[in-house]
């Protein structure tokens, strides 16, 4: 049984397979929209429970030895030889896993560019927490607020749904400001939409 993974972490339907680990990997790395970075990497396939953390790690450290992929500037980005494994191996790999891992990985991007413009932090106060939320965009500050939530778990809720959806909310905020009704309607409908 040399091929098989640890468990711990991994749902039904996850990867318990060293070879499937690493093609997954290939295959991600390779059709991610931008290079990955392993924090992405991480985020995605572990929330999703789809492969064990060491597992992972020592895959990816595997892929680097082979020469599948290059790690680089922080991110990953596959060789040749690696692009061969993902086009070639890629039908060894569950396709529901293939699609779930995939979502996640551009999830995981999209949230990483999110959280470089909007910055949010919490702060424990005497009776709950202060989300403290702000947006910089050319050389300073140009929209902050701070909300109170009672617990720790709901802090954290606001904190990562400004840190997804600060452009939106600042839009809103905007729209609701200047009393433009009509992009309100807008604003509204395209986040219906969206759901």
């Amino acid at each position: 049984m040399p091929n098989n993974a640890f468990t711990a972490g991994v749902k039904p339907g996850g990867l318990n397979d060293v070879t499937e680990i690493r093609i997954l990997l290939c295959y991600l790395i390779q059709n991610a929209p931008k290079p990955l970075a392993k924090e992405e990497i991480e985020t995605a396939l572990l929330n999703e429970q789809l492969v064990n953390y060491f597992e992972m790690g020592d895959a990816l450290s595997d892929l680097e030895k082979q020469k599948l992929v290059v790690y680089e500037n922080k991110r990953y980005t596959t060789t040749e030889k690696g692009r061969g494994v993902a086009e070639s191996l890629v039908t060894n790999v569950p396709l529901t896993v293939r699609e779930t891992a995939l979502r996640a990985v551009i999830k995981a991007q999209e949230f990483a560019i999110n959280e470089a413009q909007n910055k949010a932090s919490i702060e424990k106060i005497e009776n709950g927490y202060m989300v403290k939320c702000h947006i910089d965009d050319i050389g300073g500050e140009v929209f902050s607020f701070s909300i109170y939530m009672p617990d720790y778990e709901a802090a954290q809720f606001a904190k990562k749904s400004f840190i997804e959806n600060g452009a939106l909310i600042y839009k809103i905020m905007l729209a609701s400001m200047t009393l433009d009704d009509v992009l309100l309607r807008e604003l509204f409908t395209e986040r219906i939409k969206k759901k």
